[in-house]
């Protein structure tokens, strides 16, 4: 069975202006050694109101100021690509790929004028404006960029898009039969080339309306496109970033840190979930969804040979602490309600699949009432959504100004008393804990706190120079 590697390169892998492209076409040349390629791309990062930001925020900002009736210079939607094109391309490759960057303007163009006209930007407009000033644009560029670095390499025209979704257009859901069904440009583009370049976020409706995924959703892309190829193909994903997985933030803790050989599916979403920037937590979801056993690789992008390697079941063994990561994530909220309420809201987000970021703290008793507490690690979703949580229950209480700091890992159970030291170490370091919930099934430790300063940047430290203690208490 022939080997494929999706690849993802995000925003920070491009580099603002797209000042990174030759290392991505070094990595793309390595790759290609070893499988055909179908490269996944973010939208490129831009300096904006003195400041470097991604495309996507600002094609956002700008379609809101039309919206709002305050047009707003639009050329910044456009030039970056013509930087990059000029930077890397020949001039006949330069002039082939403007003329489709003037269809593509001229999309974007239209599709704020609608913005205006109507007062809103939202629905098929929205994704309208972000596929064409974003990762749409960039998959064709980036073709043409292989090209002129010899790769054989071609892009997924968007009237061929595999990535079908129903019709949420701005937290669109992956219909994987239907993708499957529509993959068959994208299968006849890898039998002919060795790297195939897609845009990532962006789906299409079974009746060709432009989507987009939550944010993130470019690993999700990745992830999907590989889901859609695991019948023909053996597949691997390899999101390309600036390190593999550590053991925790480095911009938070700066020494004792542990590269992290391997992760569970389990433990990666939950690491993703709180706080680390791994990988979208849904892009796994989709996988362990549609019952695929998909290895996932977090690769280094300037040390290639330095991996994490996500599966199902990872081989045991593989890491000296069972306390694999040590995370925080701050603006959380706790929704307090009766626990049958809770069911049916819990029921409604999972049916509708718009909110996934959350878990059950351990329920308590109210008047003889057993009560659910919920941690929303949005807070922005909840203030968003309160007067939902209350249609299903009136006395609904929402607390904010949360955090929480987790510890993860599968193995974590064979450490005696780790619950017990992980709080009294936090306590030490006067840090107020305010609920711990641990549960061996989910391999998770919570403590969550007060948000409040560097409350979870302190935890977390602390927690993480005493883990190869509390490890080693335990042999």
């Amino acid at each position: 069975m022939t080997s494929i590697t999706v690849a993802k390169f995000g925003g920070s892998a491009l580099g603002a202006d797209g000042v990174l492209v030759p290392r991505i076409m070094d990595r793309l040349k390595q790759l290609t050694q070893e499988s055909k390629v179908v490269a996944v791309f973010s939208a490129p990062l831009i300096e904006y109101d003195g400041k470097v930001s991604s495309m996507t925020d600002v094609a956002i900002k700008v379609g809101r100021n039309y919206a709002s009736s305050n047009p707003v210079e639009i050329e910044v939607l456009r030039d970056v690509y013509e930087r990059i094109a000029t930077k890397y391309l020949d001039d006949a490759g330069n002039k082939e790929f403007l003329a489709q960057l003037d269809k593509f303007y001229r999309q974007v163009i239209i599709s704020l004028k609608v913005a205006a006209e109507n007062r809103r930007f939202v629905d098929v407009i929205r994704s309208r404006a972000l596929a064409y000033s974003g990762e749409v644009t960039m998959s064709y560029l980036m073709a043409y960029v292989m090209r002129a670095h010899g790769i054989k390499a071609a892009h997924v025209p968007i009237e061929h898009w595999p990535i079908v979704t129903d019709d949420n257009f701005e937290a669109a859901n992956f219909m994987p039969a239907e993708s499957r069904q529509s993959a068959g440009h994208l299968i006849e583009l890898i039998e002919k080339n060795d790297v195939v370049s897609m845009g990532g976020f962006i789906g299409k409706t079974t009746d060709g309306l432009e989507t987009t995924y939550e944010r993130g959703g470019t690993d999700r892309t990745a992830a999907d496109i590989a889901i859609i190829l695991s019948d023909k193909y053996d597949t691997k994903i390899s999101f390309e970033k600036d390190s593999a997985v550590l053991s925790a933030d480095p911009k938070i803790v700066k020494e004792g840190l542990d590269f992290v050989n391997y992760l569970s599916y389990n433990e990666a979403r939950i690491a993703g979930m709180f706080g680390m920037k791994i990988l979208d937590p849904i892009a796994i979801k989709e996988i362990d969804d549609n019952d695929l056993d998909i290895p996932i690789v977090i690769t280094d992008m300037t040390k290639p040979s330095s991996v994490t390697t996500i599966k199902r079941n990872p081989p045991t063994g593989g890491e000296s602490n069972p306390i694999k990561i040590v995370t925080g994530k701050k603006n959380c909220a706790i929704v307090r309600m009766e626990a049958i309420s809770a069911s049916h809201l819990v029921a409604n987000l999972e049916r509708d699949k718009q909110y996934h970021e959350f878990v059950k703290l351990s329920p308590y008793v109210k008047d003889d009432t057993e009560m659910t507490r919920m941690l929303f690690l949005d807070a922005e979703y909840v203030r968003r959504h309160e007067r939902h949580f209350r249609a299903y229950y009136p006395k609904t209480e929402v607390v904010y100004g949360r955090a929480v700091v987790t510890l993860i890992g599968d193995e974590m159970w064979r450490v005696p008393k780790i619950a017990s030291t992980a709080s009294s170490t936090v306590s030490e370091h006067d840090i107020n804990i305010l609920n711990l919930d641990a549960q061996e099934e989910t391999s998770r430790i919570l403590i969550v706190l007060e948000d409040k300063g560097a409350s979870v940047a302190e935890a977390v430290k602390a927690i993480h120079a005493t883990r190869n203690r509390i490890h080693g208490a335990s042999k």
